[in-house]
């Protein structure tokens, strides 16, 4: 399967392809993998993601999935890539790593079928859908702090085409560890089903990025933490947690809470204990 990856070589941002354990220009300069700046592998005008789509994630939950899906938005701001940093800011503790499968559009779609939808898309690469759920109590509904603050979508390392993403393994790992286990067949809504949807009323461009949802153990992580995503055929996305230089700023805005609903969602959806808690020490 052919991968597509855009890295910066001698101070611009290039396309290359893989070959072997070296990654190749088109005028045919080559560097090594592991010595390679990683860029996201595409440069989208949107990022849209599918609340809840895997079953594991839902029986975690302990909740009913809606009879069709519901989205929320990931500004391009958010972008990051492959070996990149992912910032915790300072005075946040509640960052949960979310390993996915990204579709990357490849022509404009407006007003598909599912069935036409495989034809519009140009190929996928992984995602981690970072939270921040510090701010969860007063960005539920848009998600936008939450999942759209800086560094928060890594994608990467390349874009794979031809990849059939039925019956494929996804895997999150911190520090070494495997901390979700999921697979693709898990998923009640699949790429081509979520590509149409949300081609009914907004237009994708090439390029533009749709996040397939997380299986089940989305938990926090804390600066210094390796954090890799593995999707089968696709490679995979390592990312290293850091703490921000500065703090919230404290004379506007919400502040980070740590509330049940916060400490619930970030500690894996553990409804029984809402409002009887111990207080945390």
């Amino acid at each position: 399967m052919p991968e597509y990856r855009r890295i910066l070589l001698d101070g611009a941002a290039v396309e290359v392809t893989v070959d072997g354990d070296e990654l190749v220009a088109g005028d045919g300069r080559r560097v090594k993998t592991e010595d390679a700046q990683h860029l996201p592998p595409t440069v989208p005008s949107k990022v849209i993601a599918v609340h809840l789509n895997h079953r594991s994630r839902v029986e975690e939950f302990r909740i009913d999935l809606p009879g069709t899906p519901t989205y929320f938005h990931k500004p391009t701001s958010a972008l990051n890539a492959h070996r990149g940093a992912v910032v915790r800011p300072e005075g946040c503790q509640w960052l949960n790593y979310e390993g996915e499968v990204a579709i990357v559009i490849g022509k404009t779609a407006r007003n598909i079928s599912p069935a036409e939808a495989g034809g519009y898309i140009a190929g996928y690469t992984i995602a981690n859908d970072y939270g921040l759920h510090d701010f969860r109590d007063t960005d539920a509904g848009s998600m936008l702090r939450v999942k759209g603050s800086d560094t928060l979508c890594p994608l990467g390392p390349g874009l794979v085409t031809d990849w059939d993403f039925h019956g494929k393994s996804l895997r999150t790992y911190v520090n070494g560890k495997v901390v979700q286990d999921g697979s693709t067949d898990e998923m009640k809504w699949d790429m081509h089903y979520l590509v149409a949807d949300i081609a009914r009323t907004i237009t994708l461009h090439p390029g533009d990025v749709l996040l397939s949802g997380t299986p089940a153990n989305s938990r926090p992580v804390q600066p210094g933490d390796v954090v890799e995503v593995e999707v089968e055929g696709l490679g995979r996305l390592t990312n290293h947690i850091v703490t921000g230089p500065t703090p919230i700023r404290a004379d506007v805005g919400a502040q980070p809470t740590e509330s049940e609903e916060v400490l619930s969602t970030a500690l894996g959806g553990d409804w029984e204990f809402r409002g009887i808690r111990p207080p945390r020490r």
